[in-house]
């Protein structure tokens, strides 16, 4: 469920330039996530690791350079 929410925030994201805006200034994962639940996608921060690859110690940008964010 929490891949499926994932994969909808990418895809609403790309097309709503407001929502992709606010996502992309979060300052970390845990504001991303926050962000996102305020929104109506529910997962976790650990849960958008598993759906994306992504872990906090493998990025090395902000989140708004993370592709489709």
């Amino acid at each position: 469920m929490a891949q499926q929410e994932v994969a909808r925030l990418f895809r609403v994201a790309r097309s709503t330039p407001d929502l992709r805006e606010k996502l992309s200034g979060a300052p970390d994962l845990d504001r991303f996530v926050q962000l996102a639940q305020a929104h109506g996608y529910q997962f976790t921060v650990e849960e958008w690791r598993q759906a994306t690859g992504f872990s906090v110690e493998e990025l090395k940008c902000k989140i708004s350079e993370i592709p489709g964010i």
